[in-house]
């Protein structure tokens, strides 16, 4: 038999190894406006849509992070008409030990921002549907293109003398 500890019939994870854990996810802000409202609801022809996507990192302790996931999504029609302006920040602290800096760094800019954006494009697509508008649903987002993308940009930067971290890193970019 085994000397290790059983909860609801499973081993319980040993303590020496990496260890990822979702401690808690949020909303930290949310943001909706239809500034043209009622009239732009009579609006013609085919709107224009903007995301600007961040994501932003904070260490908390040793071993707890928190990472928030901005979402900012504009819908124009002709001439710059803006029919709505939906923001969303979707958080989540997320407990991370034992991995080294580069793991770390990785685990911080792919796997939590995927734990995060079904969140956040569900609050989205609400937040346009309750604004009377047709429903939306964002649609997915590669992080780890985004994430390979940031290591390239980073490196630029430390070659130029700046920092390398996620935490002091710019946002992700538009998408």
């Amino acid at each position: 038999m085994s000397d290790q500890p059983v909860s609801n019939g499973a081993a319980a994870p040993a303590s020496n190894g990496p260890q990822f854990s979702v401690e808690k996810i949020y909303v930290k802000d949310v943001s909706f406006e239809a500034p043209g409202a009622p009239g732009v609801f009579n609006e013609q022809g085919q709107p224009q849509l903007q995301m600007n996507l961040n994501q932003r990192v904070q260490r908390l302790n040793d071993s707890a992070f928190e990472v928030v996931l901005g979402v900012t999504l504009t819908c124009t029609f002709a001439e710059d008409r803006t029919a709505y302006l939906a923001e969303v920040q979707q958080a989540g602290v997320f407990g991370l030990a034992g991995f080294d800096d580069a793991a770390l760094d990785a685990i911080l800019g792919t796997h939590c921002p995927n734990i995060l954006y079904p969140y956040v494009r569900q609050t989205i697509g609400d937040l346009i549907q309750a604004g009377g508008f047709p429903p939306f649903l964002l649609q997915p987002i590669n992080f780890e293109a985004l994430y390979a993308e940031s290591l390239r940009q980073r490196a630029e930067q430390q070659a130029k003398g700046g920092d390398g971290n996620l935490a002091a890193s710019e946002p992700a970019g538009n998408a």
